[in-house]
């Protein structure tokens, strides 16, 4: 018999890793092979890492009203974990970019003070420690909103308080006085999906501004506008917010709370296998599948299915790699990581019937993978 470990991460704009998990599970136990699968759903601070983790250790939830990154009020949920002592909580839930609708995405005006509220409401339940999950936010503001809703003041040169990232061009000086003390007494673990810095052409406003409805002249905007946010940081405090990695996480959001709040900044899928113990559930697999979306050059910069694969490597076992896009000519290092890279597609189809479909082809594809590995169990 043989022990699967299906450990995926989502599958972006389709289903969460949970689902994948599961489909994937399913298609195994139709095939003919003879397996237990054991299911452990990975993320790496992206949409749906939080609620993973809050699931993970049997948290509670919290609901509160917040708002979105839009300013308008809505109602949204973090977690509670060891004995309440730690708030989960996902960027996405408040200013996230699946929240709003595409002809309402514009991150010159959009800002994560939402996310902010969030943490409020979590030091009113008394938490020690913060876990922050940033993936899937619809905003460029770094972090300026957060903060803001914390009491931090960002002023122009009248005193004017400013509230969006168009405005920054007008900041001469940042007012920490009026800071909630209780978050500098509160440890806070930033979960980032990507190690962008804050700025340039690798920058939170090139790479993923134009994600969040950006023009080409948005972007030059924005960069101009988080560049006085990261001069001014640095003038006041003496860290260069622009030269962290991962700073760029969030549309900046990493570098803003890492400046001004003491923030660590984690590389998220790293971070969440130590914390979930998936070392733990390595010990009885004899082979591994993970997978998102689209497995490439970019996963080996710390996505979810490299870290995964490289934690089995360790211990010596094969890794499958599930994807709605692998490279036709994969690399050596791709070769070194995943002993095979399998899509999930059975024929040509547009981007939406593709999303659709993903289920159905995940189970597929799961059940063909397994009727080939029964004909080497036999």
């Amino acid at each position: 018999m043989l022990n699967i470990l299906i450990a995926p991460n989502a599958f972006k704009h389709s289903l969460n890793a949970a689902e994948v998990a599961d489909a994937i599970a399913e298609g195994f136990n139709r095939s003919k092979l003879d397996c237990v699968c054991h299911t452990f759903p990975v993320g790496d601070g992206g949409d749906g890492t939080g609620d993973l983790i809050v699931k993970k250790f049997n948290g509670e939830r919290v609901s509160v009203n917040t708002h979105d990154a839009l300013g308008r009020p809505i109602t949204a949920e973090f977690g509670l974990i060891d004995n309440g002592k730690t708030a989960v909580i996902e960027m996405a839930a408040a200013s996230g970019i699946r929240l709003l609708k595409k002809e309402e995405l514009d991150p010159l005006v959009t800002s994560t003070a939402g996310t902010g509220e969030m943490m409020m409401a979590a030091l009113d339940k008394g938490v020690s420690k913060i876990i922050l999950a940033m993936g899937g936010s619809a905003t460029v503001d770094g972090g300026t909103g957060i903060l803001s809703a914390l009491g931090i003041e960002f002023l122009n040169s009248s005193g004017k308080q400013l509230s969006v990232p168009a405005e920054l061009d007008e900041l001469v000086s940042i007012d920490i006085m009026g800071l909630d003390k209780r978050i500098l007494a509160c440890e806070i673990t930033v979960l980032c999906d990507v190690d962008n810095t804050l700025l340039g052409d690798e920058g939170s406003a090139a790479v993923f501004g134009p994600q969040k409805g950006a023009s080409a002249k948005d972007v030059v905007v924005l960069n101009t506008r988080l560049k006085k946010f990261a001069d001014i940081t640095l003038n006041q405090t003496g860290i260069d917010i622009a030269a962290i990695k991962h700073s760029g996480t969030a549309g900046g959001a990493a570098a803003g709370l890492y400046g001004l709040i003491n923030s660590k900044l984690v590389a998220g899928a790293d971070h969440f296998l130590r914390l979930t113990g998936f070392n733990t559930g390595l010990q009885s697999a004899d082979i591994v599948i993970t997978g998102e979306g689209s497995i490439d050059e970019q996963t080996l910069q710390g996505k979810a299915p490299f870290v995964v694969s490289a934690a089995a490597k360790q211990k010596g076992l094969p890794v499958i790699g599930l994807a709605g896009m692998v490279p036709l000519n994969p690399s050596k290092e791709l070769g070194d990581n995943f002993d095979a890279l399998l899509a999930i597609g059975n024929e040509p189809a547009d981007l939406t019937t593709a999303l659709k479909n993903t289920r159905e082809n995940l189970v597929r594809t799961a059940r063909y993978l397994g009727d080939l590995l029964a004909i080497n169990q036999q």
